[in-house]
Formats: C-alpha cells, structure tokens, sequence
C-alpha cells in the first residue's frame, strides 16, 4: 500500500474509533497560514473554529497550528494543501489567480460594499456554480470558510491621493491579476507581492504605497510608514479563505464532517461581522497613529466611477477568450450579492 493511501486509511481509523469512545489521543489535522502570531483575522476565523470543532468533537478532532508562514509562504498555501504538508491552508485564491481566476470576481471594484455582503456571496458562488467547478474542484480542495475584506482604499506614504493626476504612476502593492487591472486602468503601477512583503517594501522606497484594507495596514504595522489614505472609495477586495484538502476531506467520518460544515458556517458569518464591526475601531487607530484620511470628492469620486465602469467586463472577457467562464462567474456573484442584505 502506497503511503499516503496507509496515512489516509490510518486517519480514517483513528477517526472512527476515536469518536464513539472519545479517545485520549484524538487525531490532529494541521493547519497552516500566512498571518503573523496575533493577526486579528486568526482571532475571528481559525482561532474559534479549531477550538470549537475540537469543543464539539469532544476532543476527538484537533489541530496543530502553523502561523506567520512556518510551513510555507502566502503564495505556496495551495501547493502546501494539495499535497498534505497542511491538511488545511488559507489558499488566498488572488496570490494563486492562475488556478483559481474566478474567485476574483468578488475582488473587483465596487463588487458590495460591506464585508458581510461580499463574504456570503462568496461563500455561495464558492460551493456551486462556476467558481466552484472552476478553481476548487480542479484543484481538489474544499471551501471551509472565507471573508470578504471590506473595500480597499489607497495609502500613501508622501503624498495624498486626492485627484486623478495624484494616482499616475504611483507603484501600489498588489494581490495581482484583478488588481492589476484595476490599478493599470487609473494609472498605477500595480507591484505584485504578498502582504508580509509590503513593510520592507515600503521602507525601501520599493512602494509609493499599498491597496490594502484597513485591517491589514495595522496588522502588517504598515501605519508607521504611510501617512495618507483615501476615505470612502472602493477599490476592489481580497478574500481571506481556508481550504481543505480532498483527501484530507475525504478521510472524516460523516460526523465529523458534519459538524465541520456547520461550525465553518457559523464561524463565515460571525467573522463577517467582526471584520465589519472593527473597521471603524481600526480606522480610529490609524488617525491616532498619524494618517491623514482624505475623503474621496464627489468629482473624483464620479472620475474614479468612470474610470472603473469596465473592470469587471474587461476581466470576464479576458477569462471567456481563454476558456474559463469570467462572464457566467461575474453574473452568478453579483447576484449572490444582490440576495444579501445591504447592511
């Protein structure tokens, strides 16, 4: 018997009798991440969903927790996943666009505007329909949990981005592939990188600056470099998601994927609201720290709508002319978000 098919028949094993019993020695499943010890999105997703799982398990099920890239970098996750380094990655699906393309389709500019609507029309599109057929299923991982980011906004670190001559060729950190777009078509040099690159790269003048989300310019202590930020536009997102492998999925007893997918559940819809919740909270940090939040003017703001009125279009019609679905995702996502509340 091949190893991993003995390391998989084992866990299987061990699961089942384990669960009735409620074995001393429970099984542990890993689970790795980019995010640096402490990060608040570990707090509100991986950190209660690991301990309610076990909690719910009866200890049958728990876990070894990698973060800050102990396993792996950002851009790795999937490849970490897939061949079970990980049982279960945060597969950021925009630091691996060439295999999970669709995804993007909720990290367009103006896709929603709260966190909550873009992470429950996500989370949908993500278990049926094209995103799911297209960058999940091939890549033989399972959606468990994900969040929207709340709208990107652009900080700066010498000059405030108040018109739209003040965004040309200003070099952004990017997740790349819509990002890219997005920042080509206002006029900026989109730099791809992942977010634990941007300090050192701010600091060195390798950036003018970042497209982030509030949240991470304090996780990754990028507010003791940049000093502006526009308020009030709406860039484009980022989805925060944690995948398991197939195998790894396919090695659970039915109880315990049962009360996986309804503790995965609960945990998307709790960490939506935190991630809301804390968006004021975080920008309060912020101006305490020193950046300035310049609000976006009704003219550029109208400047900026006329710019970015084709992103998604463009970037549907570029998937379509290489044979993935753009179009079919854009539509069944956009009407994931119609159907959630708007506040």
């Amino acid at each position: 018997m091949a190893k991993g098919s003995f390391t998989a028949a084992a866990l299987s094993c061990a699961f089942i009798a384990a669960w009735p019993a409620m074995a001393a020695d429970p099984v542990k499943l890993r689970v790795a991440d980019s995010f640096p010890s402490g990060h608040y999105l570990t707090k509100v997703i991986i950190q209660p969903w690991m301990a309610e799982v076990t909690k719910r398990t009866n200890g049958a099920v728990t876990f070894e927790y990698f973060p800050s890239q102990q396993l792996g970098k950002a851009t790795d996750m999937l490849t970490l996943t897939q061949t079970g380094v990980t049982n279960v990655g945060y597969v950021a699906p925009a630091y691996v666009s060439e295999k999970m393309p669709l995804s993007e389709a909720a990290m367009l500019p103006g896709s929603f505007q709260t966190s909550c609507q873009g992470t429950l029309a996500y989370a949908k599109a993500a278990r049926e329909g094209a995103i799911a057929a297209q960058d999940y299923t091939p890549n033989k991982i399972r959606l468990l949990m994900a969040v929207a980011l709340p709208p990107y906004q652009i900080l700066t670190v010498k000059n405030p981005v108040k018109a739209e001559q003040d965004l040309k060729g200003l070099k952004l950190r990017s997740t790349g592939g819509a990002q890219d777009l997005t920042l080509r078509t206002i006029g900026s040099v989109p730099v791809r990188m992942a977010a634990p690159e941007t300090y050192e790269s701010l600091s060195r003048g390798t950036l003018d600056g970042v497209l982030f989300p509030l949240d991470s310019v304090v996780s990754y202590n990028v507010e003791k470099i940049v000093r502006y930020s526009t308020e009030g536009a709406n860039f484009s997102s980022f989805i925060v998601a944690y995948s398991i492998s197939d195998a790894s999925w396919n090695s659970l007893p039915p109880e315990v994927k049962k009360i996986v997918t309804e503790v995965s559940d609960e945990i998307t819809k709790s960490a939506c609201a935190s991630v809301d919740q804390q968006d004021a909270e975080i920008k309060q940090k912020l101006v305490e720290a020193g950046v300035q939040f310049v609000p976006i003017s009704t003219e550029f703001r109208s400047r900026l709508d006329e710019m970015l009125k084709d992103v998604a279009t463009q970037w549907a019609k570029g998937l379509d002319s290489r044979g993935r679905k753009g179009s079919a995702a854009l539509a069944e996502f956009r009407q994931a978000v119609s159907e959630q509340p708007k506040k």
